[in-house]
């Protein structure tokens, strides 16, 4: 599979996609001012944003996975990282190799976290080094959206469609 990106999804301007990559449901890339770089086997999930400042690019390694409606914004975040849903990332930030960055944080500009953590919050704070198990997770998880993405683009997935004019639970 060169790429996946789903049919609702905006990508405009300097974006470049890697081999393996999927992008999902209503997410949006504006590479308008500076770059976005998606590296292979990297997945960004529904709902989310990934912009750039005119200072900022917005650079995302390998086998990185962006939970639902995040905004990724000026920042880097390296190979194997997993950016839980609904988090935000600001300008200059750099999320470390293979970290994990909680749920619902903010990891505000210019922060950077250390490779191989785990960090949450508001602002998020690094709470703890991830175990091998953790991080063997993280890249089974952006294993898990390529196989999604193969499947969608063989139409082994399809959409909703009405069977009959009643509906269960009518």
């Amino acid at each position: 599979m060169a790429y996946f990106i789903a049919s609702s999804a905006d990508v405009y301007g300097d974006v470049t996609i890697e081999k393996g990559a999927t992008i999902w449901f209503q997410s949006v890339l504006r590479g308008d001012s500076n770059t976005i770089a998606i590296g292979e086997m990297s997945n960004v999930q529904d709902g989310t944003i990934v912009h750039v400042d005119h200072d900022a690019p917005t650079s995302i390694g390998e086998y990185v996975t962006i939970g639902h409606a995040c905004i990724i914004h000026g920042c880097t975040i390296h190979s194997g990282a997993l950016i839980g849903m609904g988090s935000t990332i600001l300008n200059h930030a750099e999320i470390g190799e293979n970290s994990l960055i909680g749920a619902g944080s903010l990891v505000t500009e210019g922060t950077v976290i250390p490779p191989n953590s785990l960090a949450f919050g508001s602002p998020a704070r690094v709470i703890r080094q991830l175990t091998p198990e953790e991080i063997s997770s993280n890249r089974k998880n952006a294993e898990h959206y390529y196989e999604l993405g193969e499947k969608y683009l063989n139409n082994e997935i399809p959409p909703f469609q009405v069977r009959g004019a009643v509906h269960e639970g009518d």
